[in-house]
């Protein structure tokens, strides 16, 4: 089993899964998940020679969780990462791996800290370049100008989001996680008024599919129930604070190794419809990526097929060259 660490980045404090010797793998999660999403890739890799490590990203788990939303900007994040690496791998940059908010969080990594990152994994959400606008302003001008619910804009304004999620947090992440899973039959994440809540419209399985048993899901449940939706929702707060820090390396490329993962029925791979082809529209942003879209898989891309994820990813890494000599 991994060995839990908490580590002091200077501003917060992380809590860190650890296992395994060699080069370091850092894998980054998203919404509404944590560290425990990554399980079952830990044991493929320190079988494989690596140091696997997964961190629960501030305001998730048994890491810290500050209030304010500005805390939980992408320079926070990116900071958070490079921070771990450095306790943990100082003497080589590292290779990091991300899952839905996970992936543009080391997206980031890689393009502004190229000094401590040798390569780098997305899956379910592409790199496609700095933006040249907030993604408020892209979601709202699809979505909500025209009376159609988009479930970023639900989640902008403190309080009616967190509300909703903790008034009953098992069946909130039961209902979220099987709308957008590959088991759900199309129409399971409905098309609904501007207006709606979140869950509005999404169902809860009897069964669950095999994927997520009953303990995992008490334990992801367990670990919001004891923390709270504030921080983790508090990411989607920032895009307009991301949008300026990000200008910084606007026209800059990922120069590193990339790889990206998707299933083809994870609406986040195609910009939930801005596009048809993810790495038609990460290729001139990530020159070096190689790209894989596992057929009928969902959202939760490494719980949904670890099998497939596992075998793409130790196939990508061993090809890798040596952490020692990038950057």
């Amino acid at each position: 089993m991994p060995e839990p660490r908490l580590i002091d980045t200077g501003g917060v404090r992380l809590r860190v899964m650890v296992e395994g010797e060699g080069p370091l793998v850092l894998m980054v999660h998203g919404f509404p998940e944590g560290w425990y999403s990554w399980r079952h890739q830990f044991a493929p890799l320190v079988e494989a020679g690596y140091t696997a490590a997964a961190l629960d990203v501030r305001g998730y788990g048994g890491s810290d969780a500050p209030h304010d939303i500005a805390a939980y900007g992408m320079a926070s994040m990116v900071e958070d990462v490079v921070a771990v690496a450095d306790v943990l791998q100082p003497e080589a940059p590292a290779i990091l791996v991300g899952h839905d908010w996970g992936a543009p969080i080391v997206w980031y990594s890689a393009l502004t800290r190229r000094d401590r990152v040798a390569a780098v994994a997305g899956l379910s959400v592409p790199f496609t370049g700095v933006p040249a606008r907030p993604f408020t302003e892209i979601f709202r001008r699809a979505f909500t100008d025209r009376g159609r619910f988009f479930y970023q804009q639900w989640f902008l304004e403190p309080g009616p989001a967190e509300a909703e999620a903790e008034a009953d947090v098992r069946g909130y992440l039961r209902r979220l996680y099987y709308a957008i899973s590959g088991d759900a039959p199309p129409g399971s994440w409905p098309e609904k008024p501007a207006s709606s809540n979140l869950l509005d419209g999404l169902v809860d399985p009897d069964p669950f599919p095999a994927w997520l048993s009953a303990a995992d899901l008490d334990h992801m449940a367990g670990e919001f129930a004891a923390k709270g939706f504030r921080g983790p929702l508090n990411r989607y707060r920032n895009h307009e604070r991301d949008f300026a820090w990000a200008q910084k390396w606007k026209g800059a490329g990922i120069q590193q190794p990339a790889l990206f993962i998707a299933g083809t029925r994870d609406p986040a791979a195609f910009g939930f419809g801005a596009y048809g082809d993810p790495l038609a529209v990460m290729r001139p942003h990530v020159p070096l990526v190689e790209a894989h879209m596992l057929d009928g898989c969902g959202h939760w891309t490494q719980e949904e097929r670890p099998a497939e994820v596992n075998r793409l990813l130790l196939d990508w890494l061993a090809r890798l060259p040596s952490p020692a000599s990038a950057g």
